[in-house]
């Protein structure tokens, strides 16, 4: 297959990295190959109806690497959701696909680089499946993503999220106070897990142990005994009490988990707490090195991958070497936190909590 043209778009939410991967996407494709890029603003849909593209040369990617959020936009809604029928069946709508696919031969392109989470992947598989050669780039500040072993954005929400844990503890130390810091993590608690070691908290609360409030409690007691009046808690945003369900501000937003939480343990021990959502701020913002030189990997990455005809395929990372694995592998899919792995059990040999204390000593 003689490779032109070929086109990348960002789809989901923002993560720092995503003007990174496309600068180095642009500069490898141009450099080494001579390939002419476009970029599909607004997701997918910019490939539905009238088509919303832009080139992209050397010259329009200049200076991305350190900025943050992405220049060709993003969406997590429209045309490639599944909707209700008439019946009340949820089913795809075949026609933006096809049409999808119609406009990007139309254009001439010759590959579809996708930068997406794993909903964005299931898209792209489907996409494949009608006849467009299409290539994977992971992209979640979650960190996951199966497949790979670490998401640009992801070090990046670490580091803010961190930063925060150290102001709350100066505030929460001065005023006696126990602090609920509430990060993202819909599914899955590496956010929570990795700022929590980071940022040195009593108790970390994520998706994959269901909690009782009643081991916070006690943590919150043995430190008032041994004369450290103030604690600190950081919550997935997808944490659920044992026995209860995820928290919702309204349909299909989760959030709310962390007032839940300070509430909850104010009644249990009498002290003043305090809740603090960080919400979109640990998407925005220019990226740490870390995540500008993966943003650079899995650029390059995605044009060796259609280089080699690896269409079909997500560009990834294990072991520190980059690779291919299946879109099928990966879209739809979630990788959790391993809640026996070294990472927990390093938080529970320092004393942190996870909230399953009461039901691991009584096994």
């Amino acid at each position: 297959m003689v490779i032109r043209k070929v086109a990348i778009l960002t789809s989901g939410g923002d993560a720092p990295g995503l003007n990174g991967v496309i600068r180095a996407f642009v500069k490898s494709a141009v450099l080494e190959h001579g390939w002419d890029v476009v970029g599909i603003e607004d997701g997918f849909e910019g490939l539905v109806g009238t088509p919303r593209l832009r080139p992209l040369g050397l010259k329009e990617v200049r200076g991305l690497l350190g900025r943050g959020g992405t220049i060709l936009g993003s969406t997590n809604k429209g045309n490639f959701g599944w909707h209700k029928n008439a019946d009340g069946e949820l089913v795809r709508n075949d026609a933006a696909y096809q049409e999808f696919v119609a406009n990007a031969k139309a254009e001439g392109i010759d590959a579809v680089v996708v930068l997406g989470g794993e909903g964005s992947q299931s898209i792209a598989h489907d996409l494949g499946n009608f006849g467009l050669p299409v290539v994977g780039v992971p992209k979640t500040i979650d960190n996951d993503l199966v497949g790979t072993d670490q998401t640009f954005g992801f070090d990046t929400a670490i580091g803010v999220a961190t930063d925060a844990l150290d102001r709350l503890h100066t505030t929460a130390e001065s005023h006696d106070r126990v602090m609920v810091l509430e990060v993202m993590g819909r599914h899955a608690g590496w956010i929570a897990l990795h700022a929590g070691l980071a940022g040195g908290v009593d108790a970390i609360l994520i998706p994959e142990i269901p909690f009782d409030l009643r081991a916070l409690a006690h943590k919150i007691g043995e430190r008032d005994a041994f004369g450290s009046s103030f604690s600190i808690i950081i919550v997935a945003e997808g944490a659920m009490p044992a026995g209860g369900e995820a928290i919702y501000q309204r349909e299909g937003l989760l959030g709310g988990i962390g007032y839940y939480v300070a509430n909850q343990l104010a009644e249990l021990t009498g002290k003043d707490t305090r809740a603090v959502v960080l919400g979109h701020i640990q998407r925005g913002g220019s990226p740490t090195p870390i995540d500008r030189i993966l943003a650079s990997r899995y650029g390059v990455g995605a044009v060796w991958a259609i280089s080699q005809g690896r269409f079909g395929q997500l560009v990834a990372i294990q072991n520190d070497q980059l690779i291919t694995v299946p879109l099928l592998e990966c879209a739809n899919k979630i990788k959790p936190v391993p809640v026996d792995g070294q990472m927990v059990r390093t938080g529970r040999s320092l004393g942190i909590v996870f909230g399953d204390e009461e039901q691991r000593i009584n096994q």
